[in-house]
Formats: structure tokens, C-alpha cells, sequence
């Protein structure tokens, strides 16, 4: 199994529409990727983190994490404008 976790910064004053294009964007991968087995994101408290996202994804295999990222760009399309530009993305191995 393969997870990642994810950090996106959103736009100032963009944070409820996010969560609104999130909701869509998860139901939609939950529906066609059937290897990626969690989606999650997730707001962070804290005032350094006030426009944060944090994922975390969880995929069967190499090739299911392929698979979404091949995917990322058609179903991320409503996001990825109201994201500031960059991410911070670690991938981790179970160690189980």
C-alpha cells in the first residue's frame, strides 16, 4: 500500500468553496478509482494554518496511485484555481 499526505494552501477567502468543490471531488473518486481506497481532506486548526488542506490518500498499489494521479487533472479541475500554487506531498510506505 502506498499513502500520501498532501498540504495545499487556498486562496485567501476561498476556503468554503473549496470544501463545497471537495465534497463533489472525493464522491467522484470514491465512484471510478476503486484502488484508491481513502481520500481524505482535511482542515487544520491553528493560525498557521488557517487556508491549509491537508489529504490523506491511501491506494492499493503503485498503480492505483498512477491512477489517480493520471486522473488529478480532469477531476482537481474545479480546485486547482482556487489553490495558491504548490503543494507540500510526501509519500510513505507502511512499515506493517
Amino acid at each position: 500500500m502506498v499513502t500520501i499526505i498532501a498540504t495545499l494552501e487556498v486562496k485567501e477567502g476561498k476556503m468554503e468553496e473549496v470544501k463545497e468543490v471537495l465534497k463533489e471531488m472525493v464522491a467522484q473518486i470514491k465512484a471510478t478509482e476503486p484502488g484508491t481506497l481513502e481520500y481524505i481532506p482535511h482542515t487544520v486548526k491553528g493560525r498557521d494554518f488557517k487556508n491549509k488542506i491537508v489529504f490523506y490518500e491511501k491506494y492499493k498499489d503503485g498503480e492505483a496511485m498512477k491512477t489517480h494521479m493520471a486522473n488529478l487533472a480532469k477531476t482537481g479541475a474545479k480546485l486547482t484555481p482556487l489553490l495558491v500554487p504548490g503543494m507540500d506531498l510526501k509519500t510513505c510506505f507502511e512499515i506493517l
